[in-house]
């Protein structure tokens, strides 16, 4: 297979996407895997909710997307707290 200036650049970006992802801290980690966690049990319990007719498909939406942005958010204070640039906070 012959490499191409396309395969070679997909190549690099690859490569620097892992690397960018090797240098989150621990505090980022730890509130990402929180907040994905968090964010998949509220998930199934709204799918579970809608399902029985509890609450509409909208309302489902709304309440995965909030799970989703605190998961968003979690992770950038996780983030931060690893740049030194916030302390942490209950959540």
């Amino acid at each position: 297979m012959k490499f191409t200036a396309k395969h070679t650049a997909t190549l690099i970006a690859a490569a620097l996407g892992l690397s960018l992802a090797a240098c989150e801290g621990p505090n980022e980690n730890a509130m990402e895997d929180a907040g994905e966690q968090n964010a998949e049990a509220v998930a199934d319990k709204a799918e579970a909710m809608e399902d029985a007719g509890q609450i509409t498909d909208a309302q489902e939406d709304a309440m995965v997307d909030r799970a989703e942005d605190k998961a968003d958010a979690m992770e950038k204070q996780g983030e931060a707290m690893d740049n030194g640039t916030a302390t942490p906070s209950a959540q």
